[in-house]
């Protein structure tokens, strides 16, 4: 798509810190980190989210994201890292194309789990949903 920021990036026609590539995605710095390392990996098949990918390309998107991981791992040593998607405006996602994030994290770093991203409590319970959620077909 001709007005992604992030098909631009893909193109080399936006300059970018690129720490990863191979045939399928590429893994950037984040511009705005939230910790050292912090850096994104993108589908270079526009697709807006996860939901729009075939599998194949989903695997090699995580295949991705996990050899950029080794990569910081090796270079930061951090102790852990929290590793995301941000899916829809509602969910944080900013740029219409597909990228999950790849966050070092160090134990003393005052961050917190994916978990604390959100604090909406159910109001029906837990098999409730999840009976909803079977009763769904694809």
């Amino acid at each position: 798509m001709k007005d992604c920021l992030f098909c631009k990036i893909i193109a080399k026609e936006i300059p970018a810190e690129i720490v990863y590539e191979d045939a399928s995605s590429i893994a950037v710095m984040d511009i705005h980190p939230r910790s050292p390392g912090h850096a994104f990996v993108v589908p270079k098949k526009h697709v807006a989210t996860m939901l729009d990918v075939s599998d194949p390309d989903m695997g090699a998107l995580f295949s991705a994201v996990r050899n950029a991981a080794k990569l910081i791992k090796k270079a930061l040593a951090p102790d852990g890292f929290t590793i995301g998607i941000n899916h829809g405006r509602a969910g944080g996602q900013e740029v219409d194309h597909l990228h999950v994030h790849i966050m070092p994290r160090w134990a003393d770093d005052g961050g917190g789990a994916v978990q604390s991203a959100v604090n909406a409590m159910p109001q029906e319970s837990v098999a409730a949903i999840a009976a909803k959620i079977r009763a769904v077909k694809e």
